[in-house]
């Protein structure tokens, strides 16, 4: 972790992402393993999911005046008796109850998905399917680091974006192999022991899969490297089968260990189209997060990606994380002639909200499913969008982030610049004016 912790960017945004920086680094435990000493005062099975939820206010408040006694170095947690049953176990227990009247998601279909019958936006029923895992190195800087972020991709999503660079996921449920919450949570302890410095849920869309993954993450807590010991031949055959490494890591415990136990930093990358409910649950267990702000309005969403409500939601969502204090990177995706209605409006809100936080623009944008011409699959609805954006549109994206005083350029140009200009951030966009 030492080549990690030496990476140029740290002494530029540390201070934005001190937590998942302590974390990945070993310095601090992950949230999950805080949450474990946490004890739940109720009968899980008897309760009612209103009396659960109680508790969970309860325990919340408890979790987080012992986080900020481990963050202030007041406490450490290798000296705190882990609990049973435990906020973890809470949290578990409050999502199984919730499948069985799905809100998840802000589609709130109310579907039961423990039964299979009817299936809500997200066409799952219960089981979780991964379509690949693997140390992904092109995530941002921080979050690839040397060894890469691990990450673990779901299949099926609940929004349907007709530029959808991962369709084959988003689109197919059944992409991938099933796996349960003891899959999940040996994947976690074989990446971290390979050497990644983060576990990065995403898809398709994690959302979907909350409850298999908070359980994962309980199963982690209770039974770390011991979990691997219990993978039979078969089981291990099952997980590697969707493990997309082309070359092997080796394994270093070191890498993984807070003390005697696993820890690891938990990423929510998504789309951010969750519930209240389901942000809740998350706050105890995930170490950073990694939303995407699409859209600066409901209409572009509506039409692009069918999705209602887009703004509100997705706003809503960005400000309870950024107003609870948490380490955040937002991306957000230039479009080809959507800067005017999407990008700008998109960039005020996050100017005018939530002052400081790191934000990625993206310039990766590129024609595909329903927008490239070249497929199968393409709509002449969205010609607007079956092209790359110009080297126009970007260069007036970042001059308007910039005197927005966002801090961006870091985070979106780590990969073009020359770090003998750092001494200079504010000149990177006009640096970089020759490259677009």
């Amino acid at each position: 972790m030492e080549s990690f912790s030496r990476l140029w960017i740290w002494r530029y945004i540390k201070h934005k992402l001190p937590w998942y920086y302590d974390v990945s680094t070993n310095r601090k435990p992950a949230k999950y393993l805080i949450a474990s000493r946490v004890r739940a005062n109720i009968n899980l099975r008897d309760s009612s999911e209103g009396e659960l939820w109680r508790e969970f206010d309860e325990a919340t408040k408890e979790f987080l005046d012992l986080w900020g006694k481990v963050r202030n170095g007041e406490v450490d947690i290798r000296n705190v008796p882990k609990s049973e049953p435990s906020l973890l176990d809470l949290i578990t227990e409050i999502a199984r109850r919730m499948l069985r009247h799905c809100e998840f998601c802000e589609w709130r279909c109310r579907v039961d998905r423990t039964g299979g019958r009817r299936l809500g936006v997200c066409m799952l029923d219960s089981v979780s399917r991964v379509s690949t895992y693997f140390h992904h190195l092109g995530e941002e800087l921080p979050l690839r680091g040397t060894l890469g972020s691990g990450t673990i991709f779901f299949t099926s999503c609940n929004m349907r974006c007709a530029f959808c660079q991962n369709a084959d996921i988003s689109r197919d449920r059944f992409n991938g192999v099933p796996v349960t919450p003891r899959d999940l949570a040996s994947i976690v302890v074989l990446l971290r022991l390979e050497g990644v410095h983060n576990i990065n849920w995403v898809g398709g869309e994690p959302t979907p899969n909350l409850h298999n993954i908070v359980e994962a993450i309980d199963l982690l807590a209770k039974h770390g490297m011991k979990i691997l010991d219990q993978l039979g031949e078969e089981d291990y055959e099952h997980i590697l089968s969707v493990k997309a490494d082309f070359l092997p890591y080796n394994f270093n415990k070191g890498w993984a260990m807070y003390g005697n136990e696993v820890n690891v930093p938990m990423l929510w990358n998504s789309n951010f189209y969750m519930t209240p409910e389901s942000l809740r649950l998350l706050r105890v267990v995930m170490d950073i997060w990694l939303p995407d702000f699409k859209y600066g309005n409901d209409k572009c969403a509506f039409r692009i990606s069918r999705t209602p409500r887009y703004f509100e939601v997705v706003s809503r969502n960005h400000k309870v994380v950024y107003d609870w204090g948490e380490d955040m990177i937002i991306r957000h995706l230039v479009m080809p002639n959507h800067i005017e209605c999407d990008t700008k409006p998109v960039l005020k809100w996050i100017s005018d909200n939530m002052p400081g936080v790191l934000v990625n623009i993206m310039d990766q944008y590129r024609p595909e499913h329903e927008t490239d011409p070249h497929s199968s699959h393409y709509n002449p609805e969205f010609r607007e969008l079956a092209r790359r954006p110009s080297r126009d549109e970007l260069m007036e994206v970042y001059r308007y982030a910039r005197d927005l005083g966002l801090n961006f350029e870091l985070i979106s140009f780590e990969k073009k610049i020359d770090i003998r200009y750092l001494g200079d951030p504010d000149s990177l966009v006009d640096r970089l004016n020759g490259d677009y």
